[in-house]
C-alpha cells in the first residue's frame, strides 16, 4: 500500500496536468501523470465548468491509469489576472510565563492576518511569512523556541477572486474529485524550478503559459511579489494568425517548428513555406518575419515585467536573474532576449529534486507548475474554504470567546 501520496492538479488554457506522487525519505517519485487538452479555461479562468471538468477527469484518469492508484484529493493550481497580492505586517504579544514562542503564537500570528480587511468579493488564498521579528529584532526565519515579549512578522498576502475559486472548486468536484489546496501557480513553479541560493540572492521567476504569464519574485529565501499577467503564448500565436492570414493550428506549428524570440539567434537564414487558406495555395515567408512578429509580442511581456520589478523597488535586488519556465520558455531565444531587456543573466528553468519513477517525464520548463503543487508552499498557510463569510463567522468567534473570557475573570477574581 502506498503512502504519502500527493496529487497535483494544473488548469491550464491549453493544457490540464495531473501528477500523482508518493513522498518517501529520498524525495518525491512520480507515479502517474496525466495531460488532457484544455477547452473551458480562457487566461487562467474557467469558462465552461462542464468542458473543463471533463479535461480533470481525463488528466486524473490517465495518471490514475498509470500509476495503478485513483486519489480523491488535488493540489490545485490558480492563476489569472483576478490575483492580487500585498505586505501585511503584524505582532502578537508572548503571555506565557517562560517567555518562549510556540507553534501556538505562530496561529495566533497568521490568524491575526485573517482579520485584515479585503474586499467582499476576495479571498485570501495564500499567507507567507517573509521575515520574523522578535522583540523588534528581524531577520529571524523561525522563531519557534525563541524568547521574547513580542512576536511579529512581515506576511505576502496573496488573494483571489471567489468567484474564480468556486468555479475551479465546482470543476472539480463535477469531475469526481475534491480539492485538497489550493496553490498559486507562479508559486509552484518556483518551489519546483528555483535553487536556494537563487532564492536567496534574489531572482525572478517568469513562467510563460498559453493564456497568462507567471511571475514570482524572491530574494533572501523569501517571496517578495507575485503576479499573473494576461500576456502569454495563445497571444504570441495569435499574432502570426493575424499577420500572415493563417488559421490557429498552423500559426502554433509555425511558432513550434521554425519561431525565435530574438533574430540574432536565428541559425540559419531560411524560406518557409505555408499552407494558406482556400485559394491562396502556398505562402513563402522568410524565417525573419516570423521572428519579427514573435519578438514584438514577447519583448512587450518582458518589458511589462520589468517595469513591474521597477514600480516594486526590486529590481536591484535581483542578484541571480531570471528563470524561464512553461510552455512559452521552450521558444528559441528566449533567454537571449531575456538577458536583453532585463539586463540580467537569464536560464531556462526545469523541475528539480525529484525522486524515482516517472519524475524523467516531467522533467520540462512546460510541467513547472504541476511537479510544484505536488510539493506544496513552504511556510505557507492555505485555506480551500476561507472567503469572507468565514471572515465574519471567525470574528464574531473570537467576540464570544473574548467575552467568555471576560465572564471567567470576574468570577475568579470573587
Amino acid at each position: 500500500m502506498k503512502k504519502n501520496l500527493i496529487a497535483g492538479l494544473d488548469l491550464g488554457t491549453t493544457k490540464v496536468c495531473a501528477v500523482i506522487a508518493e513522498q518517501s525519505e529520498k524525495g518525491i517519485d512520480i507515479l502517474g501523470f496525466g495531460v488532457a487538452p484544455s477547452e473551458g479555461l480562457n487566461r487562467g479562468l474557467v469558462a465552461n465548468i462542464a468542458k473543463t471538468a471533463e479535461a480533470i477527469h481525463e488528466a486524473v484518469g490517465i495518471a490514475s491509469n498509470r500509476a495503478g492508484i485513483e486519489v480523491k484529493e488535488l493540489n490545485v493550481g490558480v492563476a489569472g489576472e483576478h490575483i492580487t497580492s500585498l505586505r501585511h505586517r503584524n505582532y502578537v504579544t508572548i503571555s506565557n510565563a517562560e517567555k518562549e514562542i510556540t507553534e501556538e503564537d505562530l496561529n495566533r500570528l497568521k490568524a491575526d492576518v485573517r482579520t485584515i480587511r479585503i474586499p467582499s468579493d476576495r479571498q485570501i488564498l495564500h499567507i507567507i511569512p517573509e521575515e520574523f521579528f522578535v522583540d523588534h529584532q528581524g531577520g529571524i526565519e523561525n522563531p519557534i523556541g525563541m524568547c521574547g515579549s513580542r512576536l511579529e512578522a512581515v506576511n505576502h498576502v496573496v488573494l483571489a477572486s471567489i468567484p474564480a475559486i468556486q468555479n475551479i472548486k465546482k470543476s472539480v468536484e463535477r469531475a469526481g474529485f475534491v480539492v485538497k489546496n489550493y496553490i498559486l501557480q507562479p508559486i509552484a513553479s518556483s518551489v519546483s524550478v528555483l535553487e536556494e541560493n537563487e532564492q536567496d540572492l534574489g531572482a525572478v521567476l517568469i513562467d510563460i503559459g498559453g493564456g497568462t504569464t507567471d511571475v514570482a519574485i524572491y530574494h533572501d529565501k523569501s517571496i517578495k511579489h507575485t503576479k499573473v499577467i494576461g500576456v502569454a503564448g495563445n497571444q504570441v500565436t495569435n499574432d502570426i494568425r493575424e499577420s500572415l492570414g493563417i488559421v490557429s493550428v498552423e500559426a502554433e506549428k509555425l511558432k513550434k517548428e521554425y519561431g525565435y524570440a530574438l533574430e540574432e539567434a536565428i541559425i540559419k537564414e531560411e524560406d518557409i513555406f505555408i499552407k494558406g487558406p482556400g485559394a491562396r495555395g502556398t505562402i513563402k515567408i522568410p524565417v525573419t518575419l516570423l521572428t519579427q512578429i514573435i519578438s514584438v509580442r514577447m519583448r512587450e511581456l518582458f518589458t511589462i515585467i520589468d517595469n513591474e520589478l521597477r514600480q516594486t523597488g526590486l529590481k536591484n535586488k535581483i542578484k541571480a536573474g531570471v528563470v524561464l519556465a512553461g510552455g512559452g520558455s521552450l521558444l528559441r531565444g528566449c533567454t537571449e532576449l531575456a538577458e536583453e531587456v532585463f539586463g540580467l543573466p537569464a536560464r531556462i528553468g526545469v523541475p528539480i529534486e525529484l525522486g524515482a519513477g516517472l519524475s524523467n517525464e516531467i522533467e520540462s520548463p512546460e510541467f513547472a507548475t504541476v511537479a510544484g503543487l505536488i510539493k506544496g508552499v513552504p511556510g505557507a498557510t492555505s485555506s480551500t474554504t476561507w472567503t469572507s463569510e468565514d471572515e465574519k463567522k471567525s470574528k464574531g468567534k473570537m467576540k464570544i470567546s473574548s467575552l467568555f473570557k471576560k465572564v471567567q475573570e470576574f468570577f475568579d477574581e470573587l
